[in-house]
């Protein structure tokens, strides 16, 4: 006889456990904390690297997901900040018990922004609770305009969307109407900075946003 047995725990109940865990923590202690979420090759570690050379006022931090290797994490910690390397051995996305583990290795005490760089998936990261304040979506021009509409989850998700390597517009097909619009249905009102690694164009909006949700995480 064949017996069907309904399960109406999430079978992720003890991660969501620890994700709560760390966002209370990191709301007694004022830390903003963001998962930066996007494809590989989208920029995402010349963002950072940007942000913490442009950004001297505040004090970084960076937990660093991948599938294998440490060189993103390297690449950190040649600036000086503290960097912790999480490889998933073929995971596609980070979990709050791995981002736990990672916590315990960095200074918190003296942080001010806590930044998690994903694993380069735009589906996985965006289904996971890992105790973020917030999701950033990072696309490129390269990847095309249809990315908002074809990874909704994510974007409807995300707090503010980088979309990276605008100087490759002339050169690179890209519907930018397309884009815009179908970001601003999935999420509207969302804010969308354009960047470009080269210039540093964007990045001065994009420290303004930080300072801002930093300054409303704290009162």
């Amino acid at each position: 006889m064949n017996r069907v047995i309904t399960i109406r725990q999430s079978v992720m109940e003890a991660d969501e456990e620890v994700a709560r865990r760390i966002r209370d923590r990191m709301g007694r202690d004022g830390r903003l904390y963001i998962n930066i979420i996007g494809s590989p090759g989208s920029g995402k570690t010349t963002l950072l690297e940007s942000t913490i050379r442009m950004a001297p006022e505040f004090r970084f931090a960076v937990i660093e997901g991948d599938i294998a290797t440490a060189r993103d994490a390297e690449r950190i910690a040649a600036l000086g900040v503290p960097s912790v390397q999480i490889n998933t051995d073929g995971g596609c996305h980070l979990e709050a018990h791995l981002v736990s583990r990672a916590l315990e290795s960095l200074p918190l005490d003296t942080v001010d922004i806590l930044f998690v760089e994903n694993v380069g998936n735009l589906v996985c990261p965006a289904e996971f609770d890992i105790g973020e304040d917030m999701k950033v979506a990072v696309s490129s021009v390269p990847e095309g305009a249809d990315k908002p509409l074809k990874y909704p989850l994510l974007f409807s998700q995300a707090k503010a969307v980088l979309l990276t390597k605008t100087d490759l517009l002339p050169y690179v097909p890209f519907e930018m109407e397309l884009y815009q619009g179908d970001l601003e249905r999935l999420n509207p009102g969302v804010p969308l900075l354009m960047m470009e690694a080269p210039s540093g164009k964007g990045m001065d909006a994009w420290i303004a946003l930080l300072r801002m949700w930093l300054k409303e995480k704290r009162g």
